[in-house]
């Protein structure tokens, strides 16, 4: 007899464990009942919110550390890619329809990451017990002189005994975790190092590797001053995140630097650079686009394959899109074809924009609405500061503290 196909929403819905599903940027996308009765909401209430303003810390507890807890596991998840069980913690819940009036709750969690097809984690399955009800128990046993039971000591002794445990692993992980980031910190400063961009005070750059990964990625930005009145600036991307994606923008970005210095023409130089990446494993796909800024015409001179476009933006808030020399990535042609690049004048005072993709992009957006949001955030901001500048648009687009994809910026005053 064929057995009904299995519903799998209809199955976590059910599940008896208190459960709720959090997206890489910790956001709530899913629920269980179990869990909305362990904390008395409601799904309208829990889902699409950040999980620490839906549960945020008591602040009538000058000793709360649930949400600081909770972050560092999360965070050990997405960077390890595997289960974190945390010691039993106090965590107390806010009281429905009492502002300001928190519940003295204690839980045994563990988070769970859900790996996506590239192996990144997409999804973490932050499961719940409440114990509150034994440690009130406990409590109450205790203040009058009564002795606990023999199951309740059992019960208690393996609590205790678990979560030291529980304790010990999760500090000696999160020290591996640490040295293994401070390891993938030096990799990545060192591979990014860009002398020329210390002569250049009015150039702005920001990195921000993907949220979860080793604080490593495929994205790099690039500064080259060149013999005669001026310089070129680039970014790029490689697919894919974490040191294999570092390694091969290591090499894709020198190589890229040597040809801007030799040929002086962002066409040549990313004709040359897309040859290269045939030579190189994981390279295909990747994106690029350079500029060369003639201080003496006041001229921009730009190529990209297929990178999103630079923005020019004016003092006055209105810009210009450089997306007059788009060709396909990096590898896309095993014959030597010119790539084509394309001009612009531009006034002292704009400021060049140059990012990848990770700044703008969002799920089920077409590249029109990004890039309008992009202009959108950069025309109040136009007479900042380079560096006021850049931090202001990380802000207004919602990635300040990084995003589900890698980002690099580059803001050049001109």
């Amino acid at each position: 007899m064929r057995r009904p196909d299995l519903d799998h929403a209809a199955l976590f819905a059910a599940t008896p464990s208190a459960c709720l599903v959090l997206d890489p940027e910790l956001m709530i996308v899913d629920v269980n009942r179990a869990y909305l009765r362990a904390t008395d909401r409601t799904r309208d209430e829990l889902i699409g919110q950040y999980v620490f303003d839906a549960f945020p810390d008591n602040p009538a507890d000058p000793e709360a550390a649930g949400v600081q807890e909770l972050t560092d596991s999360l965070r050990q998840v997405l960077g390890s890619r595997e289960p974190d069980p945390m010691a039993v913690q106090r965590y107390d819940i806010a009281v429905r329809d009492r502002p300001g009036v928190f519940e003295e709750r204690w839980w045994s969690t563990i988070n769970t990451p859900v790996l996506g097809p590239d192996g990144t984690v997409a999804w973490i399955i932050h499961r719940v017990e409440d114990v509150t009800a034994f440690v009130h128990s406990r409590r109450a046993r205790q203040m009058p002189g009564d002795q606990l039971s023999e199951r309740e000591e059992a019960m208690e002794a393996e609590l205790y005994v678990r979560a030291r445990e529980l304790q010990r692993l999760n500090e000696e992980l999160r020290r591996a975790h640490a040295r293994e980031r401070q390891v993938a910190l030096t990799l990545q400063e060192a591979m990014l190092h860009s002398p020329d961009l210390a002569r250049h005070h009015d150039i702005a750059v920001r990195y921000l590797p993907a949220i979860g990964s080793l604080n490593v990625c495929g994205d790099w930005y690039d500064i080259i001053d060149l013999p005669e009145n001026g310089f070129a600036v680039a970014v790029g991307d490689v697919v894919g995140h974490g040191l294999e994606a570092a390694a091969v923008m290591g090499m894709l970005r020198s190589a890229l630097s040597a040809a801007a210095r030799s040929v002086h023409d962002p066409a040549r130089a990313l004709t040359v650079l897309g040859l290269y990446a045939r030579s190189i494993e994981n390279a295909l796909a990747t994106t690029a686009v350079q500029a060369l800024v003639d201080t003496a015409d006041h001229r921009i001179v730009y190529s990209s394959a297929g990178h999103p476009p630079p923005v020019l933006l004016h003092p006055d808030g209105s810009h210009d899109i450089l997306d007059g020399a788009t060709d396909p990535p990096l590898g896309a042609r095993p014959e030597l074809v010119l790539r084509p690049q394309a001009q612009l004048s531009y006034t002292p005072g704009d400021s060049l924009v140059l990012y990848t993709d990770g700044l703008i992009e969002r799920r089920d957006e077409d590249i029109d609405a990004s890039l309008a949001r992009l202009t959108d955030a950069l025309a109040p901001c136009s007479r900042l500061s380079p560096e006021r500048l850049a931090d202001a648009l990380l802000a207004r687009l919602g990635v300040s503290a990084g995003a589900r994809d890698d980002i690099a910026l580059v803001i050049v005053r001109l």
